[in-house]
This record gives C-alpha cells, sequence and structure tokens, in this order.
C-alpha cells in the first residue's frame, strides 16, 4: 500500500509536466520537473524498487511506468526539436558552422557550478548619487570582441544583473563580451526609464572600448521576461546600427493584448505588475502600454531577433511571441521563434536541461551568424 501511495503522489508530480501549474509554488516545482527530469526519473525507480510491495502489485507497476514516460517527456520532445533546429536556425539566419548537437544526452546529467567571481562590476551611471551597475564579463578571445548586453527578469520590479549567470560565461567563453546590467526598477521608476538606462549602458560601453577590446560596431541585447520586453522595444526603437541582433525569451511583445488576458492571479497579478511599471491602468496609460509593446515597433529595419518561449508558460503566454513573430515575418525581419513545447517561465534555469541546452545552442548559433563569432572561441 506504501509503495502505491508513493507512486501515485510522484505520478501527480510528474503531470506538471505536461499541465499547466496552478498556483506560483507549483509553477516553480514545474521548472525543476520539466528541466532536471533525471533527478525525478532515479527518484521514482528508486522508491519503486526499495519500498515494500505487499499489495497492489500490478497497479503499482502501472502508476510507476505511467510516471516514468511522463517524467521523461521532456527529453523525448527535445530530441523531437533538436532534430530539425539547426536546419531551421540556418534558414532563418543563414549557414552556420558550429558542429556542437543541439542537445547531448549526457550533458542532462552534468551540474553546472557558476565561477565565484566571473565578472567585474562597473558603475555605468550615477545620478545625484544613484548608481547603475553592470557586470562585466569579459570574452576569452584576445582580440576586440562584440558584446551581449544581458537585461534580467523580475517583473519590472526585482531581479538584478547576477540572475543566471551561467550563459554569460558560456558567452565570455566563446568569444564575447557580457555585459549584464542593472536597471532602474518599478513602480518607483516607470516606463521607459529601464530603456534610458539600458541606452545609458550602451554609451558607457562604448566609451571604454578601447580599455575593455570592446568591438562598437557589434551590440547584441539579450533578455529574459520582462527583460525581454526591455531589449526588444529598444533593439526595435534605437535605431543603432551598432545593435546587430535582439534575443529575448519568454518576453511580453504585446502589452496591450497581455493587460487584456491576464494570467493566473494565482501565480502573478500581471495587471498589476504593468500597471506598476507603465504608471496606471490602460485607460489611465495608453500611451505607456502601447509604446512598451515590442510588437507596435517593428518595421523592415529591425534588428534580426531571436525568440525562446515554452508553449506551457503561466506568466507570459507564449502568443505574445507568436504574435511578435508574425509581426517579424510581415515586414521580413530575420527572425526565428524556438518553441518548447513542455516548458514554463523561466525554463532555461538549468543550462544543462533540456530548454536549458536548446536554447543555449540558439542563441550560440544567433550570434555566430548575427555579430560574426562562434564555435573558433569555444
Amino acid at each position: 500500500m506504501i509503495r502505491l501511495i508513493t507512486a501515485s503522489l510522484l505520478f501527480l508530480l510528474s503531470l506538471l509536466s505536461i499541465l499547466h501549474a496552478p498556483t506560483s509554488g507549483l509553477w516553480k516545482l514545474a521548472i525543476a520537473v520539466t528541466e532536471f527530469p533525471f533527478v525525478f526519473l532515479i527518484s521514482a525507480l528508486l522508491c519503486f524498487l526499495f519500498i515494500p510491495a505487499s499489495a497492489y502489485r500490478t497497479s503499482s507497476l502501472v502508476v510507476f511506468i505511467l510516471t516514468s514516460i511522463l517524467f521523461s517527456s521532456p527529453i523525448f520532445r527535445a530530441a523531437n526539436v533538436s532534430r530539425d533546429l539547426r536546419a531551421q536556425l540556418d534558414e532563418a539566419f543563414g549557414i552556420g558552422h558550429d558542429a556542437q548537437s543541439p542537445i547531448g544526452f549526457f550533458r542532462l546529467f552534468k551540474i553546472h557550478f557558476s565561477a565565484k567571481k566571473g565578472y567585474r562590476s562597473m558603475t555605468y551611471f550615477n545620478n545625484g548619487g544613484k548608481e547603475l551597475k553592470l557586470d562585466f564579463y569579459p570574452s576569452l578571445s584576445s582580440q576586440k570582441s562584440p558584446v551581449v548586453i544581458v537585461i534580467h527578469g523580475g517583473s519590472w520590479s526585482s531581479g538584478t544583473s547576477q540572475q543566471l549567470p551561467e550563459l554569460n560565461e558560456a558567452l565570455a567563453a566563446r568569444g564575447f563580451h557580457v555585459a549584464s546590467i542593472n536597471y532602474r526598477l518599478a513602480p518607483a521608476a516607470l516606463f521607459p526609464a529601464p530603456l534610458e538606462d539600458l541606452k545609458a549602458a550602451l554609451a558607457f560601453l562604448k566609451w571604454q572600448a578601447q580599455k575593455l577590446h570592446i568591438d562598437t560596431s557589434c551590440f547584441v541585447l539579450l533578455g529574459r521576461s520582462a527583460g525581454g520586453q526591455i531589449a526588444l522595444t529598444a533593439a526595435y526603437t534605437f535605431k543603432d546600427p551598432d545593435i546587430r541582433g535582439v534575443i529575448a525569451y519568454y518576453a511580453p511583445a504585446d502589452m496591450v493584448w497581455g493587460y487584456s488576458l491576464p494570467c493566473n492571479p494565482l501565480i502573478l497579478d500581471s495587471r498589476k505588475v504593468m500597471e506598476d511599471y507603465l504608471g496606471g491602468t490602460y485607460a489611465q496609460a495608453t500611451t505607456n502600454f502601447h509604446n512598451s509593446s515590442p510588437l507596435e515597433w517593428v518595421s523592415p529595419g529591425s534588428p534580426p531577433t531571436l525568440l525562446i518561449h515554452g508553449a506551457r508558460d503561466e506568466m507570459v503566454a507564449w502568443e505574445h511571441s507568436r504574435r511578435l513573430d508574425e509581426k517579424l515575418q510581415q515586414n521580413h525581419v530575420p527572425h526565428y521563434l524556438l518553441t518548447l513545447p513542455w516548458a514554463t517561465h523561466g525554463c532555461d534555469f538549468n543550462i544543462n536541461g533540456p530548454s536549458g541546452q536548446l536554447s543555449s545552442y540558439a542563441v550560440f548559433r544567433f550570434l555566430e551568424r548575427v555579430a560574426g563569432t562562434g564555435d573558433k572561441h569555444s
């Protein structure tokens, strides 16, 4: 009986690999279930092997098999996505030369430990004693290198430049400088304050170019969630030819549409979050809602764009990226939408998980094409 109860509880947990999480706590658990699948597979196996079964043997076995299938489903679905990913990226951005496979089975078992201090903290803006800092990860290349500017997520009201540093380290190893920036947060600072801060960071990096060995003709913006909205809006509105591309992970791209269809309030009060950032309700801050929507700024001259989004995102619906993908297609902007069918918001938390591997691969290939560097530095 104990084995059947344990198997049933694990089965309920495994459902988070295919169903939307109903609460914020279960959303966090869904990230673990889908991006650390072997941890849960091994846990289920150990429970099955070492918990005695005095009764309900057949029922326990059936539940265990179903649970194992669900826990392993992100791996098989990721393998299916990876099958055509290289060709699709080549079609979108041109033929690449990176020989790395989109996903490696044994990498799924690998735990990445970030370097304790792989960056230098720098003040890029000081206004009346209010300092804004960035973390600068120097390229491992001895030559002048492009810069990837990373904008963190956190609903525009939280988060820091030290969010998910593993990708920053991987990019530095591949020949890119990385500048992960802090910016002013809502509700104290309203839109477009973060864009102004990003512009100041760009100016600072150009000013320090000789000292930091920066190729000032080549910047790429990368943002997650709220940071993705900032990155996309900046890329499409700054009209800066030195911005060669933009990468957005699970970003709100249509603020007007997103406000009209808020997410589950048990996960996030998305309307309140947007009101705090934009200065009020849609009726009170209509202009800011439209001006902060990347989709409304797309033009034929917009820089190449890589979008990464989980189809089961409970916080920022995949529809945001689909709508932006359609607008980019209409304007003939080189772009690609990497859809991860099993993934939820924050799916790249584990850089070696199914989503982490595929999204990192897409980022590397995208940068190779738009910034002219890649596997020669890996």
